[in-house]
């Protein structure tokens, strides 16, 4: 009987607790939503203050009205297709290779000698000047856009898959190779796992910047995506709509950063940081 009690009084004592944490966390996750209201309202109110005319700040139901517009007839997901498929097929390119030649520098000193020069001057290159070459060697069409897009978003892959591999205890190597392990189960079961959350690292670092070269190219290029629809509507003037191209392509990037942090914890989830929530 009196162990019946002490149960009940433990439950009791940590039901407050457990709902504290839960709680705690719900208000964690609601603090970057509220930002981004406080942001909005703050627009609202400023668009409406009249120190600025609509031109230069539509108020944001002119601006929800060109998104719905830009929904009802399709527009944004042809535009959105056409931007992911240039972001995504320059980031997976950019991904393989640069993983291969992160692999190549962090394992053979002759190619690392080669390439760390190319790597260390490229990396903090604006490449997108690049960008008049490669319209004149391939013209006006995607390929120039994904090939800007490969050359920007390599070099995170390389440097964080080099600096991953060669951060990589050599202890558990040690360790590996005394207990008979191969030098193939080495490398594929110790030093890229423990490699693995700098490699994903880079990734994450390189796919934002996949979208932003894929907008910008689209931009100074024109033609269909987001980008180019945005500065087509600046041409014509219609301010609504550029601003409508601000919020549909500020969305896009927040879901595609979102999902590449749920991809991370599920490949990272024997590690230690998948303890942290991905909060959406």
């Amino acid at each position: 009987m009196a162990g019946v009690e002490a149960t009940a009084r433990a439950r009791a004592g940590a039901s407050p607790r457990i709902f504290e944490v839960r709680l705690a966390g719900a208000v964690r996750g609601l603090v970057p939503y509220t930002v981004i209201t406080v942001i909005l309202l703050a627009w609202e109110l400023f668009a409406h203050s009249g120190l600025v005319t609509p031109f230069m700040l539509p108020p944001i139901e002119a601006v929800a009205q060109m998104v719905w517009l830009d929904i009802a007839t399709g527009s944004l997901f042809v535009n959105l297709g056409a931007t992911l498929y240039r972001t995504f097929v320059g980031f997976g390119i950019a991904a393989v290779g640069g993983i291969a030649i992160g692999l190549l520098m962090a394992n053979s000193r002759i190619v690392n000698w080669l390439l760390d020069p190319v790597v260390s001057a490229g990396f903090p290159m604006p490449k997108i000047a690049f960008l008049p070459v490669f319209i004149l060697w391939f013209g006006l069409y995607d390929l120039s856009k994904i090939i800007l897009i490969i050359v920007n978003a390599v070099f995170p892959v390389i440097i964080a898959t080099t600096s991953g591999l060669r951060a990589v205890e050599r202890e558990f190597v040690w360790s590996a190779r005394s207990m008979g392990a191969s030098e193939r189960r080495v490398r594929w079961e110790i030093v890229l796992p423990a490699a693995l959350p700098q490699i994903l690292t880079g990734l994450q670092v390189a796919l934002p910047i996949s979208l932003i070269v894929a907008i910008v190219s689209e931009i100074i290029m024109a033609g269909d995506g987001l980008g180019g629809a945005m500065i087509a509507s600046a041409r014509y003037l219609q301010s609504p709509a550029v601003f409508a191209g601000i919020v549909e392509i500020a969305f896009t990037g927040f879901l595609v950063i979102k999902a590449m942090e749920i991809i991370r914890a599920r490949a990272l989830a024997w590690h230690t940081e998948a303890t942290h929530t991905v909060v959406l």
